[in-house]
């Protein structure tokens, strides 16, 4: 037994050092392709989905069936599922990448010098890109066509509970490609559920693969992050924060919290905690708290709040750190702005935070002391979204400092290169 699984763990690296070499070869090619050609692939894949929706419904019963003999919960099971709706809205999104501008190529400055030069600063792809995600089918279409707008190459790993929904996904992807004359290996679906293939990815597959993009729980984001060999775009956790200045219109307030908290739950820019100023709690905590378990939501409070809720439920320290993905949010009562950052600034996974204020120096200060990838005034954290943000799609959110931050979209998917006019100079 040993041996034989010796010897599937080299097929598999060598299927995947094949599929890397295939990719970096696909990369040389997306990168001269014109934005015709990949608009092309891209409306023809939408196409594809469409026509193939049979098909690709009769794979997710598979997987759906599979879901459910494991015992997989409702939500698991919801964001398995596909419908005719959800492919054709997977159909739109493919057209609404293609529609966007395209990024290689766009001169983002330029630099004259006085000795004549003139330096150009260009978009270019980054290469390879290697996407791992879980149960969500609808990736396979948005990340595959995130980076082919973006003139990358990408090898998508998907979860073994998709797997079959994936792949019927990935067939109209192809059909695209083949369409617009380019190649097959620019997408390219890790074809094993084997978690060696993860492996082989995060090593870098021989140096073909220049980014990694983890789409899925903390489980998974946190062994990308700990094995990676090359750079990553993620978040390990989306503990987002709402604080409600003294200054705040409570009716906006109001609002925004319950959709921040409870538009949906288990995205990672749903508000986890919600702070609020001590000179207006009396007549602000009793009434969101209210509302908020109105729509079946856990209060979790310190001191404070649970004297003024007589249904929250004391925060221990480690709800502070916690992103609950769930109806449950915990609530603080601090005494002025300062207090309100310390604490954020502390707890924050640097994702997505909003300030909920009239007074414009208390947002100044926020917006100027939060240092995470997306600050909001007056504004939903689950606006932390790259559709929402005008970028067509998003491929994830990354809360690094590095290169991309926030929403990653096709801009973000790409580095630049300098070119550089000259007409005879020569250094003295």
């Amino acid at each position: 037994m040993i041996a034989e699984n010796s010897q599937q763990s080299s097929d598999i690296v060598d299927v995947m050092r094949e599929l890397g070499a295939a990719a970096k070869a696909a990369a040389r090619v997306l990168a001269t392709a014109t934005p015709a050609q990949k608009n092309l692939a891209l409306t023809a894949a939408a196409d594809h989905l469409l026509a193939t929706s049979n098909d690709i419904l009769a794979a997710n019963a598979k997987d759906i069936a599979a879901g459910h003999a494991k015992g997989m919960s409702a939500a698991f099971i919801d964001r398995l599922t596909l419908d005719h709706d959800r492919i054709a809205s997977i159909a739109k999104g493919l057209r609404a990448i293609a529609e966007l501008d395209d990024p290689v190529g766009r001169i983002i400055a330029t630099i004259e010098r006085p000795n004549g030069l003139k330096i150009e600063r260009v978009r270019t792809p980054l290469g390879v890109i290697g996407v791992i995600f879980e149960s969500r089918p609808n990736v396979t279409a948005d990340a595959g066509a995130l980076c082919l707008k973006s003139g990358n190459a990408v090898i998508l790993r998907g979860g073994s509970d998709s797997h079959h929904s994936s792949r019927a996904i990935h067939a109209a992807l192809t059909a695209g490609l083949e369409q617009a004359g380019l190649p097959k290996t620019a997408i390219q679906l890790v074809p094993t559920t084997d978690r060696v293939a993860v492996g082989e990815m995060l090593m870098g597959l021989d140096g073909t693969v220049d980014v990694i993009v983890p789409r899925g729980g903390k489980s998974l984001v946190a062994r990308v992050q700990q094995e990676a060999r090359v750079p990553v775009f993620s978040h390990l956790e989306g503990i987002c924060h709402i604080y409600v200045d003294k200054s705040a219109n409570l009716a906006m307030a109001n609002e925004i919290v319950l959709n921040a908290k409870m538009r949906r739950t288990g995205i990672c820019g749903a508000a986890e905690t919600l702070l609020v100023h001590k000179d207006i709690a009396a007549g602000t905590v009793p009434a969101l708290c209210k509302t908020l378990a109105a729509q079946g939501c856990s209060i979790l409070g310190d001191v404070p709040v649970c004297a003024m809720f007589d249904d929250a439920t004391p925060a221990t320290e480690e709800d502070w750190s916690t992103e609950y993905l769930d109806a449950i949010i915990s609530v603080k009562v601090v005494d002025n702005i300062d207090a309100a950052i310390k604490h954020v600034q502390h707890y924050s996974s640097g994702h997505t935070e909003a300030i909920i204020a009239e007074d414009k120096s208390a947002v100044d200060r926020f917006f100027a002391e939060i240092d995470s990838a997306i600050v909001m005034h007056n504004a939903s954290t689950q606006f932390a979204d790259g559709g929402e943000f005008g970028m067509g799609a998003e491929i994830g959110i990354a809360t690094g400092k590095m290169h991309a931050r926030g929403p990653v979209g096709v801009e973000q998917l790409t580095s630049f290169k300098y070119l550089v006019h000259g007409t005879g100079q020569t250094r003295p």
